[in-house]
């Protein structure tokens, strides 16, 4: 069953708006002209006896034709049939060619009164021709738009999948380190880790609830950070130091959920040690829309996350997570935020394993 669009209603009402405006043009500029409607009556008669052949050709390529056979490949019944439908709504001109000498005036007519004819004969069909190809063309344009749309759609749907399957392999991952350090805490301190465990289903309650929009407010995610670095500090000792800082000129500024926590896990993996001195700094900064003026109320701006730690690598027999942690945040990234967001990474010779990530919202 075919399916007819709205967006194909207005196409052919357009095409017939358009076909309507060529028939009835000559027909109009001749009753304004002559106030003569016996002479309008004629110039009408005359231009659809030359115009309704072209149109029964553009209507029948472009809705039957061209999509049934020149589309699907089947160029030499197309070629055939337009052929037939050419002869058969221009049958005038070849009947007055095939049977002149039957028609009395005929034979009167001089050489170049023939000529005259079979050049216009020549020329109407150099018309339906062209009407062919207009209506192939067009629709041809049409088709190409669609597959188009289709290929964006399909993208953006296959890039909303990839995102919600990449949040989804870091809220596991999330969820496997907090677990370890809790249970680490229970042997040293069960009432600290009591509270560490309704600091989880905080953080839980948050990851599973608030996050399920494409962007968040980036109080809610400064405030799920806090709360995040606070219980992985429970596991360092006292030759490990923390600082935080969190700068937000503009709350309304909103941001992917959960997008810089794998990073903030890999300082507290990789760079704390617990026999040698360790260090972890980290900022976020956001930066007001120019158009927003500095407001707080500004939707737009940019932000700079930056995250320093003293570098210890893990060994290969440490498993304390799947190191797909860096990729699925640069991965998400590039599908939310493609050219707008800048990444620097890099080891300083005193040992210091920096992240500076810019995006601009």
């Amino acid at each position: 069953m075919i399916k007819i669009e709205k967006k194909d209603i207005w196409l052919f009402l357009a095409q017939v708006a358009v076909w309507t405006v060529v028939l009835f043009a000559l027909p109009l500029a001749t009753l304004l002209s002559t106030q003569d409607f016996a002479a309008t009556k004629t110039s009408f008669f005359v231009v659809w006896g030359l115009l309704h052949a072209p149109l029964l050709v553009y209507f029948a390529n472009f809705y039957i034709l061209g999509p049934y056979l020149f589309f699907k490949r089947r160029y030499w019944l197309f070629v055939l049939i337009n052929l037939l439908l050419i002869i058969g709504t221009n049958y005038g001109f070849f009947y007055v060619w095939l049977f002149r000498e039957n028609l009395p005036e005929m034979p009167n007519m001089s050489t170049n009164m023939w000529i005259g004819f079979f050049s216009g004969f020549f020329m109407f069909l150099i018309l339906n021709c062209v009407m062919v190809a207009i209506a192939i063309g067009i629709r041809h344009f049409l088709r190409v738009r669609r597959i188009k749309q289709q290929l964006k759609d399909e993208k953006a749907k296959n890039t909303e999948a990839e995102l919600a399957w990449l949040k989804n392999q870091i809220n596991p991952h999330f969820l496997f380190n907090t677990l370890n350090n809790i249970s680490s805490l229970t042997q040293i301190d069960p009432d600290a880790a009591q509270d560490a465990i309704a600091q989880l289903s905080d953080l839980l309650r948050y990851a599973m609830y608030e996050t399920n929009k494409k962007t968040v407010p980036i109080q809610g995610e400064v405030e799920f950070m806090r709360n995040y670095i606070s219980l992985m500090k429970l596991r360092c000792n006292e030759k490990t130091e923390v600082n935080c800082q969190f700068s937000i000129v503009n709350s309304q500024l909103e941001v992917a959920p959960l997008l810089f926590i794998s990073l903030i896990e890999n300082a507290f993996k990789h760079g704390v040690s617990s026999s040698r001195p360790s260090r972890i700094d980290i900022s976020l900064t956001t930066y007001p829309s120019p158009i927003g003026g500095g407001q707080e109320g500004a939707v737009g701006g940019s932000l700079v996350f930056t995250c320093d730690n003293t570098n210890y690598p893990k060994d290969d027999a440490d498993r304390s997570g799947s190191g797909i942690g860096l990729e699925n945040t640069r991965r998400r990234l590039d599908l939310m935020y493609a050219n707008r967001y800048t990444w620097e990474q890099q080891l300083t010779p005193d040992n210091i394993y920096h992240v500076c990530i810019k995006v601009e919202s």
